[in-house]
């Protein structure tokens, strides 16, 4: 029985499994998406969560050093590190969590394992904001549906009253012979 036990082993030992993470959260980091089973994907998303987020936290001088180590600890790649505070950091900086996004592929050929593609969602252009039609200069479009804003009972009431004033017929003028 597996009494407590979230994390999934993927049928490794732990120094194999770290290594595994390692290697595909360099790639992830990298690349800005991989394809890889859906049991990895999983498992690479709560390995890399928390090492975005604690590019995030950064007060002071010290703060920033110390989320480097350890981030470094965790992928063992320079490179990936430096893309992962420079470029990725500023790009998730408003967002409270969920970095990842997990999109399943179907079955693969050769041995029928669940596909999956893991990526970081503010680097997706097409689900993303993207480039909205007024950034480009193109005309806004607008609905129909909004339709206008409703009056409150208190403005009706008196419009209703303003159009009944405006309507009613003055007293004809007799001429006076």
């Amino acid at each position: 029985m597996r009494h407590g036990n979230k994390k999934n082993n993927l049928s490794r030992t732990a120094s194999h499994r770290r290594a595994l993470l390692m290697n595909l959260g360099c790639q992830l980091i990298t690349y800005k998406r991989i394809s890889t089973t859906l049991a990895k994907a999983k498992a690479l998303r709560t390995y890399i969560e928390p090492l975005i987020t604690k590019t995030k936290a950064n007060e002071s001088k010290e703060a920033i050093m110390h989320n480097h180590r350890i981030v470094f600890s965790y992928l063992n790649d320079k490179d990936a590190v430096k893309e992962l505070f420079t470029v990725v950091a500023p790009k998730v900086a408003s967002r409270p969590g969920g970095y990842t996004r997990i999109i399943k592929l179907g079955a693969r050929i050769g041995d029928n394992a669940e596909m999956a593609m893991i990526e970081l969602v503010d680097f997706n252009e097409i689900y993303g904001k993207g480039i909205s039609a007024a950034a480009v200069g193109e005309p806004v479009k607008k609905t129909r549906r909004a339709g206008g804003k409703k009056k409150s009972t208190e403005e009706a009431a008196t419009d209703s009253i303003t159009n009944i004033d405006s309507t009613e017929v003055a007293p004809e003028e007799t001429p006076e012979a």
